[in-house]
């Protein structure tokens, strides 16, 4: 393997394997204070990309620009899911139980977009999407390289977030113990609530960045979901930091794979990295055996 293709595929992990992290930071942060998988993560993602793609054709609204609408969107998307149905989950099959309840709003959420939109692909367009320049002879996509600001941008947010706002602090003493959080006057329902309600918003951003990127219809939700929950099964469930370092590792992987051996194969290789890391840590990189979250 050339000096060249190694560092493609090292650009490539960093920059797409961030967009990926940050779909699945929302997905792990609800693990984490909530003890709820969200099978709904997939296409809540789609759903933030058919947004994009209905203020951009409808209002002719800049992708980018266009997440000041998403964004608060999804965040009430989120809230409602919560309110309606994930709030309702009480008892130690809560997680269990969580699985079925939001693979149900899944498929809700899918017929919708199917009778909206129709089942064919779509893109999100727009003129800097196409745009590309070369550093050296490693070239560059304008869309992947403000993906990757716009995930660091809110990874880092979501990091100040947690570490240097009273709410954070909540956030994390809900992370450690909901029950001791609780005896100390946090109010954990509310806490939930919102923190739903960040771990759907930030798909507004990733379903931009993945619409533009690639085409897709409610069925992708699929797809989508499958990697996000290997990315925090790798990374550790509940792990923000884990989340980052699986996504990245993700795409590395199956770039350097398909450059090395066979682009069929590409995929596969994460899978056997991820069996063989749960066999020696199978609370995964940054999970913990002894606590809930990492």
């Amino acid at each position: 393997m050339n000096a060249i293709a190694l560092l493609s595929a090292a650009k490539d992990g960093v920059l797409t394997g961030s967009v990926y992290a940050l779909m699945a930071t929302g997905l792990t942060l609800v693990f984490g204070v909530m003890d709820i998988i969200n099978i709904a993560q997939g296409i809540l993602v789609i759903l933030g990309a058919y947004l994009s793609y209905a203020l951009q054709v409808h209002w002719h609204i800049d992708l980018f620009v266009g997440l000041l609408i998403t964004t608060p969107t999804m965040f009430i998307v989120g809230v409602v899911i919560e309110r309606a149905f994930i709030g309702r989950l009480k008892g130690p099959e809560k997680t269990a139980m969580s699985i079925l309840v939001t693979y149900a709003v899944s498929l809700l959420i899918e017929g919708a977009l199917n009778m909206i939109f129709s089942v064919n692909d779509v893109q999100l367009q727009a003129s800097y999407v196409s745009k590309s320049f070369a550093i050296g002879q490693v070239h560059f996509g304008f869309i992947y390289v403000a993906g990757f600001i716009l995930a660091a941008v809110l990874l880092g947010s979501l990091y100040v977030m947690l570490y240097r706002t009273r709410f954070g602090m909540s956030v994390r003493a809900s992370l450690a113990d909901q029950a001791s959080a609780a005896l100390v006057g946090i109010d954990v329902r509310r806490v939930s609530t919102i923190t739903f309600g960040i771990g759907v918003a930030v798909t507004a951003a990733g379903g931009m960045i993945y619409g533009a990127t690639n085409s897709f219809n409610a069925s992708s939700s699929y797809d989508l979901i499958s990697r996000l929950l290997t990315i925090i099964v790798l990374g550790g469930m509940g792990s923000l930091g884990g989340a980052m370092l699986a996504g990245i590792a993700m795409v590395f992987i199956g770039d350097v794979v398909g450059v090395v051996w066979s682009p069929v194969w590409s995929t596969m290789a994460y899978f056997v990295v991820l069996v063989l890391v749960l066999l020696w840590r199978p609370q995964g990189l940054f999970g913990r055996a002894s606590a809930r979250v990492a």
